[in-house]
């Protein structure tokens, strides 16, 4: 259990707080139970250096003021939204024979005993926090898998898991499962056409565009009478013009 220093702090004004924050602290407030809210004040390095550790909101905290210790669960926690500090931290009162709800975080272990992982297999983590609900003198850290032994197709359910006493979890009625371990991803490449048919396709191309560039040819040759007998036409025209001008030449004279 994490133990800290806090003062009583008597702020009633936005101003007071923001005096504080400057001088270095966080102020908190600590609620729940028969007793009524109490302000305090903690260092601001202390905050950060508790909320680093892991599973820090479910973790239980002994507070240390005018000589007396306090067991307080960190519920909530303000961040300012330009410098990211921690500016309010909200502390639940550890009353005995309360019950809390919180999502405890799951702990996998012995990976490298799994025979399902050293065959190829993947751990399919489902679930890596689970919410129970707790007696606040009974709180788990965090909740410990243990792999050892578990073959491809495994699935690791919440009764598999040893809860402590009068911890429970908040979904009933189904044996829910935390994770699995599932046999491994196969991707097949699609398969590569052998050097002889490869061969075979380029000449069949080339073959079709040296058949397509003959066909060209014989359609332009195929056109070429037709040209003629055009060319043949106009000539004709030509010289029956001339032929009527020469008719009309000699009455011309007269």
């Amino acid at each position: 259990m994490n133990s800290i220093e806090a003062t009583v702090r008597n702020t009633n004004s936005k101003g007071q707080v923001h005096a504080l924050r400057q001088k270095g602290k966080v102020p908190c407030i600590i609620y729940g139970g028969a007793e009524e809210n109490q302000k305090i004040t903690i260092s601001k390095k202390e905050v950060e250096t508790l909320i680093d550790q892991e599973n820090f909101l479910s973790n239980i905290i002994s507070l240390n003021m005018d000589g007396k210790s306090l067991s307080v669960l960190p519920r909530e926690i303000a961040f300012d939204p330009i410098s990211d500090d921690p500016i309010h931290v909200d502390f639940l009162r550890i009353v005995k024979g309360a019950k809390i709800i919180l999502e405890i975080p799951v702990k996998f272990i012995n990976t490298e005993k799994c025979p399902g992982i050293k065959r190829g297999g993947v751990l399919n983590i489902v679930r890596r926090k689970v919410e129970l609900r707790c007696p606040t003198e009974n709180i788990p850290n965090e909740l410990i898998v243990d792999l050892e032994g578990l073959e491809i197709g495994s699935s690791i359910k919440i009764s598999s898991i040893n809860l402590p006493e009068n911890v429970n979890p908040t979904i009933q009625g189904r044996d829910f499962v935390i994770a699995t371990v599932a046999a491994p991803t196969v991707f097949k490449e699609p398969e590569k056409p052998a050097e002889g048919e490869v061969a075979e396709g380029a000449e069949g191309a080339e073959g079709a565009e040296g058949a397509e560039a003959t066909e060209g040819a014989e359609g332009a040759t195929k056109e070429q009478p037709g040209d003629k007998a055009a060319e043949g036409e106009k000539t004709g025209e030509k010289a029956k013009e001339e032929q009527k001008k020469e008719d009309k030449s000699p009455a011309q004279k007269k």
